[in-house]
């Protein structure tokens, strides 16, 4: 019968009526979950994304904010491996590499950073969103270095700073074996906006911080010079600070050589710095002459195979980037050179690092010239006071001394006792010698006039300085006569050089414990005069140095004599005349 059948596995009218709404409802039921999972999901994805915003934004150090980015990047999208390239100045390449799921062990097998090329450099070149099934597959691909782990699927997408391309994230092997999709491709798109303001956030805020490390610098130089410091105190400060500010590995600053076309490397700091100190540079052809010639910053990519680099001793080993920067601004305004190297592989100087640079260099160069200007004024405050002694003392006790020794001189007719008119003579011979001996201090007190340091008798005493160093003790000077108006500058030239010789031989064979220089004129020649205490002249000893010595006398007309004092030692004698030279 029909409706019977139910019993043996046949549906009835009725009750398949009852079973089709149920599948039905099933259906949505499961339709209804599946939509509901899907958002549940965005909407954790959503919070997701919102808390990856959340944390890139909160970073400020640069390097801190890259690595969050591409490591929120990874767990965003569910990717295997995560990068994020920084493109160069140049707009072509990659400057910097960041990565998340490649260890340490694997990349150093793998090697050297990709620069972009492949894949990586066609987002450079069209900056666009680019989610790829098979890398393989892409024409621009040309595969993947040794120890390089497989990877298939792909997305990349750029980071904009400012309407400017900053970088492009790469994002790789999407877990579980799928391929990104468009979700994946908007996410990571609006982590790459809040990534774009995060930067630039990071970049103001060192900028910021870069700009106030200067500014302190500055103050501290300023400071420096001010205080009275030494010129090579501030140097090395200017030195210092300029490598610790910029990262540098080497530090260097050039000053020029008077009446020569060279820069003498008076200071350095870092890497190899003793390969540096002393070096004389020219001004054409050298990277720190460029610079100081042209009044502007000058830069190399590697130093170290910079043509630019003057022969000598190899002082560039394992570095790099190099900028050289004048002190000072215009052609008239440049004191000096700071050279900063980097070490090899690291950034190259950048307008933006060099700028603020030659802004501390600039100001370190008016805070030199304005404490010069305050050393010039009170020099001459100095030289005033010292032509006011130096007249009281011509005036008034030359004057009281010389009649003293007249009147002396007069009563000594009347004294009849042999003993006493001897010891009268003995006293005016001694008012006679003092002075003498102020009248040289008069002239002492007035050998700044002829300019800078320019006379004879400051430069003998600035080379008696030079040499007390090497001699271990300070040589007794005394000067007397007209040195710095009646010896000619030739022959004050050879003066210098005669001394700073028998000084030099004083130390190196003489074995003494003082020394004495003596330099007069009377007008009509001049005499130098070195004695010392030491162990004499060998006889038949080098004497290439004293042949010297003489060479230079005979040629001005004039002698060299030497002899050993009573008490040991030797006495050089040099003699040369100063007024008409006969020609006889």
């Amino acid at each position: 019968m029909a409706g019977t059948e139910g019993t043996g596995g046949t549906v009835g009218p009725a009750e398949a009526r009852i079973r089709l709404p149920q599948l039905r409802l099933d259906e949505l039921l499961e339709e209804l979950q599946a939509r509901i999972d899907a958002a549940r999901g965005t909407r954790d994805r959503v919070h997701s994304l919102l808390e990856a915003v959340l944390s890139v934004g909160r970073e400020l150090n640069l390097e801190q904010a890259l690595r969050r980015i591409v490591e929120a990047a990874a767990v965003l999208v569910d990717a295997e491996y995560a990068a994020l390239g920084v493109i160069g100045p140049d707009g072509k390449r990659l400057s910097a590499f960041h990565t998340v799921g490649v260890g340490a062990d694997r990349i150093a097998l793998i090697g050297p950073y990709p620069e972009g090329h492949g894949i990586l450099g066609e987002l450079i070149r069209h900056p666009e969103p680019l989610r790829l099934a098979k890398l393989s597959q892409h024409p621009a691909s040309y595969g993947f270095p040794a120890h390089h782990p497989p990877m298939n699927t792909f997305l990349g997408v750029p980071i904009r700073v400012r309407d400017q391309v900053f970088g492009n994230l790469y994002l790789t092997e999407k877990r579980g074996g799928l391929q990104f999709d468009e979700e994946d491709e908007s996410v990571l798109s609006t982590l790459a906006v809040a990534a774009g303001v995060a930067i630039d956030n990071a970049r103001l805020y060192e900028e910021s911080r870069l700009r106030e490390r200067w500014l302190r610098a500055t103050a501290e130089i300023t400071h420096g010079l001010m205080s009275g410091a030494e010129r090579a105190e501030v140097l090395g400060l200017l030195a210092e600070r300029a490598r610790e500010i910029t990262g540098a590995a080497l530090a260097a600053v050039a000053m020029p050589v008077e009446e020569t076309d060279s820069l003498s490397v008076e200071l350095a700091t870092g890497v190899d710095a003793e390969r540096h100190r002393g070096l004389v540079l020219p001004f054409r052809g050298s990277l720190m002459g460029e610079a100081y010639v042209g009044a502007t910053p000058v830069t190399s990519e590697d130093i170290s195979a910079d043509p630019r680099v003057s022969a000598g001793p190899d002082r560039f080993t394992g570095l790099g980037p190099a900028v050289a920067v004048p002190v000072g601004t215009g052609v008239e305004g440049v004191r000096g050179v700071v050279l900063l190297v980097r070490e090899a592989g690291q950034t190259a100087f950048s307008e933006k690092e060099t700028e603020p640079l030659q802004g501390f260099a600039a100001q370190a160069a008016v805070a030199m010239e304005l404490a010069d200007r305050r050393r010039d004024a009170e020099e001459i405050a100095v030289l005033k006071d010292r032509d006011r002694i130096a007249r009281d003392l011509h005036d008034l006790a030359i004057q009281r001394l010389f009649a003293t020794g007249m009147t002396l001189q007069s009563a000594g007719r009347f004294i009849e006792h042999q003993e006493a008119a001897e010891r009268v003579v003995r006293a005016v011979d001694d008012l006679d010698e003092t002075i003498k001996i102020i009248r040289s201090t008069i002239f002492g007190l007035r050998s700044r006039e002829g300019g800078a340091g320019s006379g004879l008798r400051a430069r003998v005493v600035r080379a008696v300085g030079e040499a007390a160093p090497v001699l271990g003790f300070a040589p007794s000077v005394r000067m007397e006569g007209l040195l710095d108006t009646d010896v000619p500058r030739d022959i004050a030239d050879h003066v210098v050089a005669v001394l700073s010789e028998a000084l030099t031989n004083v130390a190196r064979h003489a074995h003494a414990g003082r020394a004495d220089v003596a330099l007069e004129t009377d007008g009509r020649e001049i005499r130098l005069t070195v004695t010392d205490d030491g162990v004499g002249l060998p006889a038949g000893g080098r004497r290439s140095g004293l042949s010297n010595l003489a060479e230079r006398a005979e040629q001005l007309g004039g002698a060299l004599r030497t002899r050993a004092p009573e008490g040991g030692g030797t006495t050089l004698e040099w003699r040369v005349p100063v007024g008409e030279r006969d020609e006889g």
